[in-house]
């Protein structure tokens, strides 16, 4: 059978770069695992006990297609605590991972060949998701002056329908302040385009909390998470916030399209979000892993990095070193046993002179790989 146009979507690198590091650890090498923004911790828990009370009690069958009222008031609620932002649990929507969201919201937003502005480096199943939905993801390549976050001069000449914005951004790291959320958001709605804010990494921040979209405006697509700070990467469960008018159409599409999200995850999520003082102890490891990255990376040769507010990332641009990311990846990977992410994944046009690190990963982990990242490049 044929396939369609729409489906040729380029693979998602780093998930390659796991399979091959699978393939070392089944031959019996010991690889250090930098390439994946995956915690090196599980679901809090308080949230696998609360499941397993839940498993006792009976079936868990399908929900609202909005989901659980108790997580959606629940993540309201945090938005009280976070961001002091007064949020009606009514526009929050509970989804199967962000990925889920981002499909609801770009259908819910776009039609058929709209240009949707995405920064570059960035996140690339923003780039595949578009494609696969027959919209056209505008690259946005940002610069290291404005810490590779988008700014409104880059697309002030542009024809788009939407904006897609990360912070703390993935590969980077880096932040958008008040200020600068604020210009893309009044930047977006001077053309009549739609702005979503993709805020997986909140609570992974480090001198500065980040800033949510929803503290500058109620006109806004806001996704979330459990993945990141709340440590439940495959469980799959997300939310989204949207504006008041946009909730009965993302019901529709979301009941049409995944009916709910995971019963089991919703239950386990909801129990997470009173987990703070053992979340507080994976942020501390982040924390560790941060300094050791900031001065290890720099003295193994990898010295053009932008200290990440957010997340547990660093991006490096390596363009000293090689001009094919992919190839140098692989050579870490062979030679040092460590296992990175190369640039283009996040940027096709430049990425290739860029490697993504993650330090999410215990602190003994990211300490040895730092040691065989230096002795790699000492020996090249």
């Amino acid at each position: 059978m044929k396939t369609s146009r729409r489906s040729a979507v380029d693979p998602f690198i780093v998930m390659d770069v796991m399979e091959a590091a699978r393939a070392a650890e089944d031959a019996g090498r010991h690889i250090i695992h930098m390439e994946v923004g995956q915690p090196g911790t599980g679901a809090p828990r308080a949230a696998t006990d609360a499941l397993a009370r839940a498993m006792n009690d009976g079936p868990l069958g399908y929900t609202v297609a909005l989901g659980l009222p108790a997580l959606r008031a629940r993540i309201a609620r945090m938005y009280g605590e976070w961001y002091n932002v007064d949020l009606d649990p009514s526009r929050v929507v509970v989804t199967s991972g962000s990925s889920g969201g981002f499909i609801l919201a770009f259908t819910a937003l776009f039609d058929t060949g709209d240009r949707v502005a995405i920064g570059a480096p960035g996140y690339p199943s923003y780039r595949q998701i578009l494609r696969a939905l027959d919209l056209q993801a505008v690259d946005l390549p940002t610069a290291p002056e404005n810490r590779y976050q988008p700014v409104p001069a880059d697309f002030a000449d542009m024809d788009i329908a939407g904006l897609m914005v990360a912070s703390p951004a993935n590969p980077t790291g880096t932040m958008l302040d008040h200020a600068a959320m604020g210009a893309l958001i009044d930047a977006t709605h001077a053309k009549g385009a739609s702005f979503i804010s993709d805020e997986i990494y909140h609570g992974i921040e480090y001198e500065a909390k980040a800033v949510t979209a929803l503290e500058l405006t109620n006109e806004a697509y806001v996704i979330n998470s459990f993945s990141k700070y709340f440590s439940m990467t495959g469980w799959r469960v997300g939310w989204m916030v949207v504006p008041e008018d946009h909730v009965r159409v993302v019901e529709r599409l979301a009941q049409n399209m995944f009916i709910c999200a995971p019963h089991a995850a919703q239950v386990a999520a909801l129990a997470a979000m009173d987990c703070d003082d053992e979340l507080q102890v994976n942020m501390d490891v982040y924390r560790a892993n941060r300094v050791l990255m900031l001065d290890g990376l720099p003295k193994a040769g990898f010295t053009k990095i932008a200290p990440p507010d957010g997340a547990f990332y660093v991006y490096a641009d390596v363009s000293d070193l090689t001009d094919d990311s992919r190839a140098f990846a692989a050579e870490i990977l062979e030679r040092a046993g460590v296992a990175v992410t190369p640039g283009l994944d996040f940027d096709p046009l430049r990425g290739r002179h860029t490697l993504r690190f993650s330090y999410a990963r215990s602190t003994e982990d990211i300490a040895e790989g730092l040691t065989r990242l230096k002795a790699f490049m000492d020996a090249r």
